[in-house]
């Protein structure tokens, strides 16, 4: 069983999360943090200030990203590598399962939003960022059609269940619907809904995906974690 941490660590400080609002990888660790009560240090970091590329953070993080987290002298990069050092160090909930088959599910289930549905995601945003959706419209298109694949086997999984691990939320709810809702506001916007990709019909094409997104913004900690800039934007 996973111990419980005390609140300090050896020096007397907390822990620390370094953070920049909107990413849906600095979301998942304080979906995580906040769902176990961790107690920790925020370090929020501007990105329009590009404090995520000052010589301080890249100190601790040498590709400039976010999330960090320290505790003590020990520095972890990568959110998922955080999240597994979390869920070791604070027992409750359990986020990466309790037996071997709930792990495995767990797992599988992460392995499909990291290795098929974000890849798929990131030939959207990434030419909404860089301003040539014209030019790669056609690729869009296709990575929209195989997104809705993928999300038709999230609802399949979630029309029966209330999450996608099991009979409690993990790891894999948590990083799925933070993955999907940034691709959701991306795709929200004016100039890529003219493109017609079939997310506007997101609450009658998979109702039970929209259940499932409901029930995730009342898990513990959901307001703490939610990208306080998305709310006046």
């Amino acid at each position: 069983m996973a111990k419980t941490k005390d609140m300090t660590n050896s020096s007397g400080q907390l822990l620390e999360i370094f953070w920049g609002s909107g990413s849906p990888f600095a979301w998942r660790v304080l979906m995580t943090a906040e769902l176990k009560s961790v107690p920790f240090e925020s370090r929020r970091l501007q990105f329009t200030e590009k404090e995520h590329k000052a010589p301080a953070y890249l100190a601790i993080n040498d590709r400039g990203e976010v999330p960090t987290l320290r505790d003590g002298n020990f520095v972890l990069t990568e959110s998922l590598a955080i999240m597994t050092y979390l869920d070791a160090e604070y027992a409750d909930p359990p986020l990466f399962g309790r037996s071997s088959p709930a792990t495995g599910l767990i797992w599988q289930w992460i392995s499909v939003f990291v290795y098929h549905f974000d890849p798929l995601a990131v030939r959207i945003i990434a030419p909404v960022f860089g301003g040539v959706l014209d030019a790669f419209e056609d690729d869009i298109q296709v990575a929209a059609a195989n997104l809705h694949s993928e999300l038709s086997r999230v609802e399949e999984s979630v029309e029966g269940n209330l999450w996608l691990g099991g009979d409690s939320v993990s790891a894999a709810d948590i990083i799925g619907y933070c993955d999907l809702e940034f691709l959701l506001r991306i795709v929200g916007r004016d100039e890529v809904k003219r493109l017609r990709l079939g997310f506007d019909e997101l609450e009658d094409r998979y109702p039970s995906i929209t259940a499932w997104r409901d029930r995730m913004t009342r898990i513990e900690g959901y307001d703490k974690a939610y990208p306080p800039h998305w709310r006046i934007s």
